[in-house]
């Protein structure tokens, strides 16, 4: 995967512009402020192309996850997006009334292929070649790719598309207490990457139906009132359940009682599946054990999707015209805005300070452009950068510059040399 290099960037030569109405097309929150912030660019329903501010946002995110699944000992590999018929058929998942959400085409030479909506068949196929032995496991392999799925619907801007990116890790266990080990640690690595992003208070595991794997599975649900799921949290546990299972065996089962449970709208942001030996028996993946008796592999799957984080983030972080990214994902760490006019000595410095800090590796946006004050004001609201640095005939009085915290609505004012030992710390 590629990685955005350019840590500056001036704002008069980046092409995409705020909008000052809301797409007429659009109800989601996120959708509007993304496009109106000039962060995305709907291309049809369910299918958005990613400008430049929104692809910095994207890759911060993306660079979360990363460090995360690396450190719970991830090995990152990147699948093909074409799947071959043949290998679906064998895990009974090619059929549309199985799954219902394919896109699928065909080859020149008649040959059907489907375009992937997750990865189990595949990768379990890739492992045949490399797991022979109790020695080669276990084995945590993931990818961040985009993914295709039909869903009949797409209304929700970024958080439900038809086309979309997404991490999906795939654990290779000798056995069920193997696999619970790391299902637990599992967990605990995307309560970090929720964390990091500003959505750790808001988040909050939840117990959902396991399929015709397991019991349960686990997703990480977060609050708010646009949210298409409802949960039942107990708040001092710090735990939800799914509505979808709530029932009496349930609250028994986990010590809950139903007259302590909230009931709150969220969007689920990640989910953890085991998936036992379904599809480890279904393409023959096995491997021997010490006593040279062949075993089957026990696996699990677990996803997060990061144009749904990037939504989220939105949903909970925006409001009307306005926007405020969390530090970690924020497209860049501050923002300067020259309030020149017409004065030239306010000009060279801003340029000097936007200079200084390019060359310390700050990742600034710098507002150079002739406008009025409130426009520029506007669009840093939309825009959504934390930290704010104003240059103007005041500041310069000073022999300084104005820094705006927008979280906390801090105002202070720091000269160049603090304003690089400020944002290089962070």
């Amino acid at each position: 995967m590629f990685v955005v290099e350019c840590h500056h960037m001036r704002q008069s030569k980046l092409f995409s512009k705020t909008r000052f109405e809301s797409p007429k097309d659009e109800v989601s929150k996120n959708a509007d402020l993304l496009i109106r912030g000039g962060f995305i660019f709907k291309e049809m329903a369910g299918v958005y192309a990613f400008l430049p501010l929104g692809l910095r946002v994207l890759k911060k995110i993306e660079k979360v996850i990363r460090e995360e699944m690396n450190a719970l000992g991830g090995q990152e590999v990147f699948l093909t997006t074409l799947q071959e018929k043949e290998l679906w058929l064998k895990s009974g998942r090619w059929d549309d009334k199985v799954v219902d959400n394919w896109f699928k085409s065909e080859l020149k030479n008649g040959t059907q292929v489907g375009l992937a909506n997750t990865h189990e068949e595949a990768l379990t196929d890739i492992m045949l070649s490399y797991v022979n032995s109790f020695r080669d496991l276990p084995i945590y392999a993931y990818q961040i790719q985009t993914k295709f799925r039909n869903e009949a619907r797409a209304k929700s801007g970024i958080l439900r598309g038809r086309e979309f990116m997404m991490k999906d890790l795939y654990s290779f266990s000798k056995d069920k207490k193997e696999h619970d080990e790391f299902y637990e640690r599992s967990k605990e690595a995307y309560k970090k990457v929720f964390e990091r992003v500003g959505l750790g208070e808001s988040t909050y595991i939840t117990f959902a139906s396991g399929g015709s794997f397991s019991k349960y599975s686990h997703e990480f649900q977060t609050l708010t009132e646009s949210g298409e799921d409802t949960i039942y949290i107990d708040e001092a546990k710090k735990i939800a359940i799914n509505k979808e299972v709530l029932n009496d065996e349930v609250l028994n089962e986990l010590g809950l009682r139903k007259d302590t449970l909230i009931e709150r709208k969220a969007i689920e942001v990640g989910n953890i599946f085991t998936l036992g030996t379904r599809f480890s028996d279904a393409l023959g993946l096995k491997y021997k054990d010490e006593k040279g008796e062949s075993k089957q592999v026990f696996m699990g799957s677990y996803g997060i999707g990061l144009s749904r984080l990037m939504g989220t983030i939105v949903e909970i972080f925006g409001k009307e015209g306005e926007m405020i990214w969390p530090e970690e994902v924020s497209p860049f760490k501050a923002h300067l805005i020259s309030l020149a006019g017409n004065d030239e000595e306010v000009v060279k410095v801003s340029e000097k300070l936007y200079k200084e800090l390019t060359d310390a590796g700050i990742e600034i946006l710098f507002d150079d452009r002739d406008m009025r004050v409130g426009e520029k004001f506007a669009d840093a609201d939309l825009i959504g950068i934390p930290f704010r640095i104003i240059s103007s005939k005041k500041t310069m009085e000073k022999n300084s510059f104005e820094i705006k915290d927008r979280v906390t609505g801090e105002i202070s004012y720091l000269n160049t040399e603090e304003i690089i030992k400020k944002y290089s710390s962070r």
